[in-house]
């Protein structure tokens, strides 16, 4: 088995506000969901275009090209954050608009 280089962690958070969980469950569709859904289904489009094109060089030169493993793991990235404030809770840290660290 070989150890990926993607890893994820979350940190326990010491405290969060109640009254934001309080907007995010009431407003989060208008501040959270349209525009990270807006963007995250182009991001997701392109990133399955460019999953079956990385699954054919794959298939032909045996490695996964660097750059199109970045551009999934953005998407995997930005896609979490979203998850994590607004889906589960997790952070009161608003999720920014890219896949970068």
């Amino acid at each position: 088995m070989v150890d990926s280089p993607v890893k994820v962690s979350v940190d326990y958070p010491e405290k969060l506000s109640r009254g934001m969980l309080i907007v995010k469950t009431i407003f989060g569709i208008f501040y959270v969901g349209i525009p990270h859904g807006i963007c995250l289904a182009f991001y997701g489009i392109a990133t399955f275009i460019v999953i079956f094109i990385s699954w054919w060089a794959i298939l032909f030169t045996g490695k996964y090209p660097r750059g199109m493993f970045d551009f999934v793991v953005g998407y995997q990235r930005w896609m979490m954050r979203v998850y994590a404030y607004w889906g589960y809770y997790l952070t009161d840290k608003y999720p920014p608009f890219s896949g970068k660290e």
